[in-house]
């Protein structure tokens, strides 16, 4: 087994998960509802830098909507995380970062949002700085608003997203799919807090997204079939959008990807292919196959049919079959799916990788596309049956709770699990009785070397509360205040380990409450990798109450070691190796044992385990306890 040395430093924030408690490295006053600790984790070389601040930080921007250029705040709801690299070598090269909102904003735009901004690395203490830039529009400053208004129309939700692993180009998805003009005009989400009022005096009014609606003539020349025609407003939404990030601005929607509720995708090492997550129930395998490398313009889109004799079949480009991507896709039989979010690419290997984030009865949404001709994806079938269903679809009782990390091979064309979500609850237990590791709906993903040795970089979003997702004293009911207690995780995963499972994943940290964690995106010098924190409680100490771009630093001082399980003799007596240990215990036999600390506070209850992971206690002494009252003495190192 190979096993990655980190001591991650972060602090509690407030009543946190058992097994994910550590957030930020700074003293903060938690909210005096709650009893806040701070741990010092000896030795690692991680450490922690805000770069930007969503509703704080100021973006310059265009002349909007007979408004002069200026500036105004960013908007908040940070998503994907894009790098496109710096190839002339003044700097490490252009952040992208989603806004998945939709409000108005007549210095930004209405709808959506996307903020690029250019860093380099400090040589003295490794940080990144956010340099200054003028762009060829005259605008100058740090933070650049992406101009979608003046260039393609308005954006909604920029959720996830592609970053080229050829050559850094980005695109960003406009993921929740909007069925007419009302959705986009948009009364009542709010951007700042989903229970609350939206920021800068919005609240919650009426037509409070974007607020022109007239229908809207489509300018592409490189799309034949949609350039010159005019459409419903709301259906120049859901397509993936080319940005230039070093000028902040817009370059094209995709028209020929189809429109469909984008989360991800990637691009294929050789510049041919770029695979797409579509954040739906059912949701399709898609894929665009250019006809000359590169150029993403021309060439075939294609829906994966898992059982066809042929695995991809083209979707003909016509304006009707791309307005209407998902009827067309049922009607060929492809391939169904439960909300495949964002996609990345192991430039090593060549294997894809995609977040399938479930939901918790799926069966109702496939029923009607089953009964037009859609096939279950073989994984669902399978999970239906071992759950006593002749398939997923009986009696809205099929579940899928935790969703899965899934790999499609191009070369045989096959898909498979790579890591299941869970492990399943009835009932969620408490933080005394919570698995030390549990994986629940992944989303933002990518791949990150790390001293050679590739890693899934896999990020959490709650679909829910229940069947264990988070402890009960997380969940509304536990905390007893009716309001989210949510904090969601960030994992790494060893892609050599084979038939992983939950034991496998090693915890890098987890967001402030109420925010999902996303975005996961390496540095090209392999040191920092950037992370978002989206929608967090109102109620967290600034700057946690905003959604915010963070960097990890200090990943090119890991070290990735072979770590195989020792031979210990199986016996009644209670015995633990190794011990002084860093990392990981391992025990004589499988059983169940609690962690205790020097002042006898039981710590964690560990259920049916032959090893744990203790990276995250701070050095010292700590007793471990066996079913059969049997103690051992642990050094933590």
């Amino acid at each position: 087994m190979r096993s990655l040395y980190i001591l991650s430093l972060l602090i509690l924030l407030g009543a946190s998960q058992a097994s994910a408690q550590l957030v930020f490295p700074f003293e903060i006053d938690a909210p005096a509802d709650y009893t806040p600790r701070r741990v010092v984790m000896p030795g690692s070389p991680l450490s922690l830098q805000v770069l930007f601040i969503g509703g704080t930080d100021m973006v310059q921007t265009t002349a909007t909507y007979g408004n002069e250029a200026g500036q105004t705040h960013a908007k908040e709801w940070h998503d994907f995380i894009g790098f496109t690299p710096d190839t002339d070598g003044g700097s490490l090269g252009w952040v992208s970062v989603n806004h998945e909102s939709i409000y108005r904003d007549d210095r930004i735009g209405d709808g959506g949002g996307m903020t690029t901004f250019r860093v380099k690395r400090d040589e003295i203490t490794g940080d990144l700085v956010v340099m200054d830039q003028t762009l060829e529009d005259g605008r100058k400053g740090k933070f650049f608003n992406v101009d979608f208004a003046n260039t393609v129309g308005e954006t909604g939700m920029n959720c996830g997203g592609i970053s080229s692993v050829v050559d850094g180009r980005i695109w960003t998805a406009e993921e929740w799919f909007r069925g007419d003009n009302s959705s986009i005009n948009n009364g009542s989400f709010s951007n700042n807090n989903p229970n609350g009022s939206g920021p800068y005096g919005i609240g919650s009014t009426t037509n409070q997204g974007v607020r022109d609606t007239a229908d809207f003539t489509v300018d592409a020349p490189e799309f034949p079939f949609m350039d010159g025609e005019t459409i419903r407003k709301y259906e120049n939404f859901n397509w993936m959008v080319e940005i230039d990030p070093r000028q902040a601005k817009a370059i094209r929607k995709q028209y020929n990807f189809g429109r469909q509720g984008f989360e991800g995708g990637t691009v294929s090492p050789d510049n041919k292919y770029i695979y797409l997550g579509v954040d739906d129930t059912p949701a399709f395998w898609v894929r665009f196959v250019a006809d000359t490398p590169g150029d993403f313009t021309k060439g075939e889109v294609q829906v994966f049919k898992h059982d066809g004799s042929q695995k991809w079949i083209t979707i003909s480009e016509t304006k009707a079959n791309m307005l209407d991507f998902s009827a067309q896709a049922i009607a060929v039989g492809a391939t169904m799916f439960d909300r495949i979010e964002w996609v990345t690419v192991d430039p090593a290997t060549g294997m894809i990788y995609m977040t399938e984030t479930g939901a918790d009865t799926p069966g109702s949404d496939w029923r009607a596309a089953r009964a037009a001709g859609a096939v279950y994806a073989p994984h669902h079938q399978a999970r239906a049956e071992e759950q006593g269903l002749t398939e997923p679809d009986v009696n809205d009782t099929y579940r899928d709770y935790y969703g899965r990390v899934l790999k499609y091979d191009p070369t045989t064309e096959e898909i498979s699990v790579q890591i299941e979500g869970g492990p399943f609850f009835a009932v969620s237990p408490t933080q005394a009785d919570y698995p030390s590791k549990h994986l629940s709906n992944p989303d933002g993903l990518n791949v990150m070397t790390i001293d050679d040795h590739q890693f899934l970089v896999i990020c959490e979003d709650l679909n829910g509360e229940t069947f264990g997702r988070m402890p009960f004293e997380n969940t509304s009911a536990g905390a007893g205040m009716g309001i989210r207690h949510r904090m969601c995780e960030l994992f790494l995963l060893d892609l050599e380990i084979e038939d992983a499972t939950t034991e496998d994943l090693i915890r890098i940290t987890a967001t402030p409450l109420g925010a999902e964690i996303t975005g996961a995106m390496p540095t090209p010098d392999g040191k920092s990798l950037l992370v978002n924190s989206q929608h967090p409680s109102g109620s967290n100490p600034f700057p946690f109450n905003h959604s915010l771009t963070f960097a990890i630093h200090g990943f090119d001082e890991l070290t990735v070691s072979n770590l195989t399980a020792p031979d210990i003799e199986e016996g009644d007596a209670f015995n633990i190796y190794p011990n002084p240990t860093l990392q990981e215990v391992f025990l004589n036999k499988v059983q169940d044992i609690a962690l205790y600390n020097a002042q006898g506070q039981r710590l964690q209850v560990y259920r049916n385990v032959s090893q744990i992971d203790v990276s995250l206690l701070p050095s010292g002494i700590y007793y471990l306890r066996n079913g059969e009252g049997q103690v051992v003495e642990l050094v933590k190192q």
